[in-house]
């Protein structure tokens, strides 16, 4: 008969974990996972600049040498995220009976069920790195204040690609607010700063009614009945792709916070203009330290990795028998695109 040990291990959870349906978020597929050994996230971030024309040169004459455009190497620690569950003593005694009485579809169902309260830890591991990368979209910065414990990273946006508009320009009023105008202008400092001008942006489903209701929208669309155009979300997107030829995301997606709140994952009144294709960066995962123990040999735990860098871990406890289920990350990401985006509180 086999042990609760063969049927809950990291290497079962992870196969199962694998195995499930997942719809990736909005910030994983802008920014993908790569993983690197430790806690220290370095890259290189390049200043953006326009080209620079080449300096006439004399015939046998020494070229000019040009100073290099610049790099920064960005440095600091990755925050460390662990969480962990153990399978309770009444589903063990309800596994061993269902065992002895052959009654298999019924481990099975049990079996999926502690696998599945597995899954919700991971499901959560990739909640972190979401709300980070909607964070750094939204205000240049990442802040997470949890369990006593605070991490804040500043990618120190220039304040030159930042505005937050004031009184009737705000779009919540939508009668005299002129959105066109000034997505318009901040495409064109995005241009002027960086000879790339951005084509996405991201929104959210509220900051977007804003548009749907806009006076200067609905006059543009029909100069001589304006207020009685019926306004579509397939009309707007069409109307801003060709009068921009701007893509807007309209994100929406949720996630629980430590406090129980549910909140957005991207803010409302914020709209984000970021580069037409590409990523914007990489979301870094580093070594956990169940990770590392496993590399060195120096565990009985069973270790496996899913999506990239969440580490499962299972271990066992003798008294009372039981098994230890520990999901583990170190994940920031980095945001080598920068000096390409807007962000406008609207």
């Amino acid at each position: 008969m086999p042990s609760i040990f063969d049927l809950v291990n990291a290497n079962e959870i992870g196969s199962y974990v694998e195995q499930q349906p997942v719809q990736p978020y909005l910030g994983a597929t802008l920014f993908p996972a790569k993983q690197q050994l430790g806690l220290d996230l370095s890259w290189l971030k390049r200043k953006t600049g326009l080209p620079i024309a080449l300096k006439p040169a004399a015939f046998d004459a020494k070229a000019p040498v040009r100073d290099r455009i610049g790099f920064s190497d960005v440095q600091t620690e990755m925050p460390f995220f662990r969480e962990s569950m153990r399978i309770g003593e009444r589903d063990r005694q309800e596994l061993l009976r269902f065992e002895q009485n052959n009654q298999n579809p019924l481990v099975d169902a049990l079996i999926r069920s502690i696998f599945d309260d597995v899954t919700n830890l991971v499901n959560g591991a990739n909640v972190q790195p979401e709300r980070m990368i909607m964070q750094l979209l939204s205000t240049g910065k990442i802040a997470i204040n949890a369990n006593r414990q605070a991490f804040e990273y500043d990618y120190h946006l220039s304040d030159e690609h930042q505005e937050s508009l004031t009184d009737t320009a705000k779009w919540s009023d939508t009668e005299n607010s002129t959105p066109i105008q000034d997505i318009i202008k901040w495409q064109d400092k995005v241009e002027e700063d960086t000879g790339s001008r951005p084509t996405r942006a991201i929104m959210t489903r509220k900051t977007w009614g804003y548009l749907l209701a806009n006076k200067s929208i609905k006059l543009d669309l029909n100069p001589i009945g304006g207020q009685n155009v019926i306004m579509t979300d397939s009309l707007l997107q069409q109307y801003f792709s060709s009068k921009l030829g701007l893509t807007i995301a309209r994100y929406n997606n949720k996630f629980v916070a430590e406090d129980g709140s549910k909140k957005n994952f991207f803010p409302d009144d914020v709209i984000t203009l970021i580069p037409g294709s590409g990523n914007l960066g990489n979301t870094y995962y580093g070594t956990t330290p169940e990770q590392a123990d496993l590399a060195s040999g120096n565990t009985d735990a069973q270790v496996r990795v899913v999506n990239t860098g969440v580490a499962v871990t299972t271990y066992k406890e003798p008294h009372p028998v039981n098994v230890v289920t520990v999901v583990s990350e170190i994940v920031l990401p980095s945001f080598e695109s920068l000096d390409q985006i807007f962000i406008a509180n609207v």
